[in-house]
């Protein structure tokens, strides 16, 4: 009995024995090298970029103030569209002590230099009337006195406006409304009722009472890398994706190049406008994220392989041709002329033909049994 198992375990040990010399002399043996291969094919090869970038209004205007004061009513709301002269809020003046005091003290004077001028017409036309004195100097204190009520009218006006921000002149105009300068939709509008606002001046940008664009002129504003922007030329036709909106997709037309590189993660970029064509599409909104693609370069019947294929030696470029034989297959290196490439398909431009067949990269062994 001990004999026997004796006997089975010395089988176990050369069955295993000769099953690992027979693996290892199999993965010594050199393996055939498979190569994919390709035949030319006539295509259209385009070289483009993406530029990220946003749309936005071509004008977009900043209504403000003609007087400091609080806003009492708001009468219109962001997407409200209106049209040039349409009010959007109305302001209560708060009117600036120096500027009331300079005003009623000029209404004050006139009233003494109308007094004055009644007196001096008054005494005038009597001397007149006698014929003591000429028509000329009559005329002369006539129209003082004419200037003079003139001279009234416009000092209380002055303080009309001072004071509460309109006149009886210029009821219609009134500064205290406050209305928008174009016709367009309201974008934004800052403030609130009860809020302060001052006007425009030489030491203040005054306070926004609201942002309104034409919604109808848009345009995209990105940026481009300094190592394309060369190749770009005004009217190149734009395709501008939207992402938000399901990837919405409009036409563009490049209209602005900027001289001028801005350093951005310190790469050089250049700044670029593009006229947006819209297709009565109400969806879009101003600050939209979208990205635009642009055609740098285009062959239209070109023609071309996988760029795979292509061994890149200095300046030169070579192709290995498929050589079939009896025996085996054989590859010639052969040197090729290439032009434009996308990245995948190269252009082919001298060398090659479109009955040859090229050799490809190597099919590693997963892919074999495919």
């Amino acid at each position: 009995m001990k004999r026997y198992s004796k006997l089975i375990i010395a089988v176990i040990i050369a069955l295993v024995f000769i099953g690992t010399f027979v693996f290892l002399w199999q993965k010594s043996q050199p393996k055939e090298i498979v190569y994919n291969e390709f035949t030319p094919a006539m295509n259209e090869v385009k070289k483009s970029t993406v530029i990220t970038g946003k749309i936005e209004p071509r004008n977009e205007v900043n209504v403000k103030p003609q007087i400091s004061g609080i806003i009492t009513e708001l009468l219109k709301e962001p997407g409200d569209y209106v049209n040039e002269g349409e009010v959007i809020a109305k302001v209560k003046v708060i009117p600036d002590m120096g500027q009331l005091s300079s005003a009623e003290s000029r209404v004050r004077l006139a009233d003494i230099n109308l007094q004055q001028a009644k007196v001096d017409y008054e005494r005038e036309q009597n001397l007149y009337s006698q014929k003591l004195v000429s028509a000329d100097e009559y005329d002369k204190v006539r129209k003082a006195l004419q200037q003079a009520k003139e001279e009234v009218v416009a000092a209380q006006d002055a303080l009309q406006v001072v004071r509460d921000g309109v006149s009886k002149s210029n009821a219609s105009a009134s500064s205290t409304l406050i209305r928008s300068t174009i016709s367009g939709v309201i974008l934004d509008i800052p403030v609130k009722v009860g809020n302060s606002v001052i006007n425009s001046n030489t030491f203040n940008d005054g306070t926004t009472i609201a942002s309104v664009a034409n919604m109808q002129d848009l345009i995209f504003r990105g940026n481009i890398d300094e190592t394309e922007v060369g190749q770009l030329m005004q009217g190149m036709p734009l395709k501008i994706t939207i992402g938000a909106l399901q990837d919405l997709k409009f036409d563009a037309s490049l209209e602005y190049i900027s001289p001028k590189a801005t350093e951005s993660n310190g790469a050089n970029q250049f700044e670029i406008k593009a006229a947006v064509k819209l297709v009565n599409d109400d969806k879009i909104r101003s600050g939209y994220s979208a990205n635009a693609e642009i055609v740098l370069a285009q062959v239209q019947k070109a023609l071309t392989i996988p760029e795979s294929a292509i061994e890149f030696s200095g300046d030169s470029t070579f192709v290995y041709i498929v050589k079939d034989t009896k025996a085996q297959k054989e590859y010639e290196r052969r040197q090729v002329v290439t032009g434009l490439s996308d990245g995948v398909n190269i252009e082919i431009k001298k060398g090659l033909s479109i009955k040859d067949k090229v050799r490809g990269p190597e099919i590693i062994a997963d892919n074999k049994e495919d």
